[in-house]
Formats: C-alpha cells, sequence, structure tokens
C-alpha cells in the first residue's frame, strides 16, 4: 500500500519559517516525481512545487519563487518543503503527492497537513 505521509506544519508569524516533510512508502521513491499542493479555504487547489527524484529538476509556482525550497532524500523516501518569509496568503492546507515520472497527473495523494500564517 502507498502512503505519503505528510507533516510539518503548524502557526507561524509572517516572516517566518516553516519545513514540510512528506514521506513515504510502498512505491520506489527514485521513480517518481513529488510535488506540494495546497489549498486555501474557499479557493482551488494549486501547485507549489515539484520535484524529479531522479535528476533534481524542480519547478516552482511564481508565488513562492526565491522563498520556498523544495529537496528530497532518496535513502529516507522523503521529499521536503522548507518554507521562508511566510506571509499570510500561504495560508492552507498543503498537501504532498506522488507522480511517475511518466504521467501528467499525480498517481498518489497524501493528506494534508495546515498551515496557518498569522500576520
Amino acid at each position: 500500500e502507498v502512503q505519503l505521509q505528510a507533516s510539518g506544519g503548524g502557526l507561524v508569524q509572517a516572516g517566518g519559517s516553516l519545513r514540510l516533510s512528506c514521506a513515504a512508502s510502498g512505491l520506489t521513491f527514485d521513480d517518481y516525481a513529488i510535488g506540494w499542493f495546497r489549498q486555501a479555504p474557499g479557493k482551488e487547489r494549486e501547485a507549489v512545487s515539484c520535484i524529479a527524484t531522479t535528476d533534481g529538476s524542480t519547478y516552482y509556482a511564481d508565488s513562492v519563487q526565491g522563498r520556498f525550497t523544495i529537496s528530497s532524500d532518496i535513502a529516507k523516501d522523503t521529499a521536503y518543503l522548507q518554507m521562508n518569509s511566510l506571509k499570510p496568503e500561504d495560508t492552507a492546507v498543503y498537501y504532498c503527492a506522488a507522480r511517475i515520472v511518466t504521467a501528467t497527473v499525480p498517481n498518489y495523494w497524501g493528506r494534508g497537513t495546515l498551515v496557518t500564517v498569522s500576520s
């Protein structure tokens, strides 16, 4: 059974930092790209960042470019999202997802972790 366990969310003041983790099990980690998505109240889910674990290539949404950094540790089957200079508009439930490199949409989703940024 494939599981993606997201953790690391919490309450932080604007300008602060958090690091989210996405621990994967039941899949061959380096066959997948790992992505972070978020959904704020009343808004659609949006892609935040993605990393291809095979070559380390990354994607960032414009809204987080320069503030968030995605990384992965193949030995631990875990991906991370370091979030710095957080803004109230970053408040959302953050989800991690795994997409096999030949697919165009995620194959597996984890449960979300709530990030709340106070002003």
